[in-house]
């Protein structure tokens, strides 16, 4: 049998305690009353309560008191103070001290009801996040590095030598697709290392005019060029201490890595502008989603920087190579989802999950995030269905398309893939080019370079 739902009524009026005991008994609630504060406090010192109801004016101990002195007593009961004097500051008050809702009386049973059921629902939420949060907390210690969880053998390789690397000052240079993680992997290293207390200076090497990327890595002296009308400190002095992470290493101009190789060799900058060069301690994190040994080879990247860079490397495996690793990140959004937009999703349904599991993810671990944020928006009930992952179709998927390739050349197939993926998000963007830049993680130039290499067409440009 269903265990019934415990409730106190505390009221000095006899008849109203008669008239919700009455009503809430038909409607399948235990009932206890008491007629004061003090006597709400004995009741609490000796039985567990799931409600209370509690009017404001009362005897001996008025409903504010009570709530003041029954904090430790009252365990997670969840509280509705009821007062015939229904004035906002009053609710205000008892909200701050810990209680749920405020009915103001006269009030009629359907309010009374509807404000019990509200707050079993609370109840019901509450519980379930915090069974959620005990099974993520339950893996985090044996598969966590940083914020990120994997339970899946390659990715448990990766934290292992993040991990070691984290102890020393070793440059690391970490490779794989975009959305796998690179930027979270980068944050652990700092974090677990020596540094952590120091600053973390992060910057996408894509993002910057390239005109403006020396005064940005190593600063400027006031009159360096037009409108420097101050000295200005750059990324490395900032991160002098502690680390930089530069991303899409692979996107910085062959003029620049020159002077970032300087620094890797010399462990000193010298500011735009400055005849005097003095030191930085810096740990340097690098990570892209290129091929750096390729563009080497085709003389887009220099060597010499190359090898510098690539001391401790770190490959993240993409999502569709580790797919033991997708239920607990499923498991891991819904929680994380459930806090942020307040929802009470459980989990997933068994044909969705097979679905999810059979997608090939070429967005990675942030596509799965943002599938599954838009599955529980879409979400009728608090399990995820496979009607609420529209578009989720194995078929369609851009890398799916890389089956229709006719022949075994590894370069050629990656041409056909990239050239699938970015016309596919530029049809979803409506041909606008900025837009679909963020979307692929790339830099604005680097997305029309590889749209007139291709021969992308484009619906319609940039207004």
């Amino acid at each position: 049998m269903t265990k019934l739902k415990k409730v106190l009524i505390l009221d000095d009026e006899p008849n109203m305690r008669h008239m919700l005991s009455s009503l809430l008994e038909k409607a399948g609630y235990a009932v206890t009353g008491g007629g004061n504060g003090q006597e709400g406090l004995d009741l609490l010192a000796n039985h567990h309560f799931d409600f209370i109801l509690c009017d404001i004016k009362m005897p001996q101990m008025d409903g504010m008191t009570f709530l003041k002195q029954s904090a430790n007593l009252r365990h997670q009961a969840t509280v509705i103070m009821m007062s015939a004097f229904g004035a906002i500051d009053t609710a205000i008050e008892a909200m701050k001290l810990g209680a749920y809702d405020f009915i103001s009386k006269p009030f009629k049973t359907d309010e009374v009801l509807l404000a019990l059921k509200k707050a079993e629902e609370r109840e019901r939420l509450q519980s379930e996040n915090k069974q959620l949060k005990k099974q993520i907390s339950q893996v985090k210690g044996e598969y966590q590095f940083g914020t990120m969880l994997a339970r899946s053998q390659p990715m448990r390789k990766v934290f292992s030598l993040a991990e070691k690397v984290a102890r020393f000052d070793t440059t690391v240079l970490i490779t794989g697709q975009s959305g796998t993680g690179k930027e979270l992997v980068a944050k652990g290293i700092h974090f677990s290392s020596s540094r952590s207390e120091r600053n973390l200076v992060i910057e996408n090497c894509g993002c910057v005019p390239e005109n403006l990327l020396e005064s940005v890595f190593f600063g400027h002296k006031k009159g360096a060029f037009t409108g420097a009308d101050q000295n200005r400190k750059g990324l490395f002095e900032e991160a002098d201490g502690g680390t930089i992470f530069l991303d899409e290493i692979g996107d910085l101009p062959l003029n620049l890595q020159v002077k970032l190789l300087r620094v890797l060799q010399e462990g000193e900058i010298r500011p735009l502008g400055s005849d005097k060069s003095f030191k930085v301690d810096v740990r340097v994190v690098a990570a892209t989603a290129r091929d750096l040994a390729q563009d080497v080879a085709e003389g887009k990247f220099r060597e010499d920087l190359f090898y510098r860079l690539n001391v401790l490397p770190l490959h993240l495996p993409s999502l569709k190579g580790r797919p033991a690793d997708i239920p607990l990140l499923c498991e891991h959004f819904i929680a994380k989802l459930n806090d942020k937009m307040g929802m009470n999703i459980s989990g997933i349904a068994k044909p969705a999950m097979k679905l999810i599991l059979k997608h090939v993810w070429p967005g990675n671990v942030r596509e799965l995030e943002n599938t599954i944020e838009r599955a529980m928006v879409l979400a009728e009930s608090d399990i995820l269905g496979v009607d609420d992952f529209p578009g989720l179709d194995v078929a369609s998927s851009p890398c799916a398309q890389v089956g229709m390739f006719d022949g075994y050349s590894l370069k050629d197939a990656k041409v056909v893939w990239e050239k699938n993926l970015i016309e596919k998000t530029l049809n979803e963007c409506n041909g606008n080019r900025s837009r679909a830049a963020e979307m692929l993680e790339v830099s604005y130039p680097s997305l029309l370079s590889k749209i007139k290499e291709y021969k992308v067409q484009v619906k319609r440009s940039d207004p």
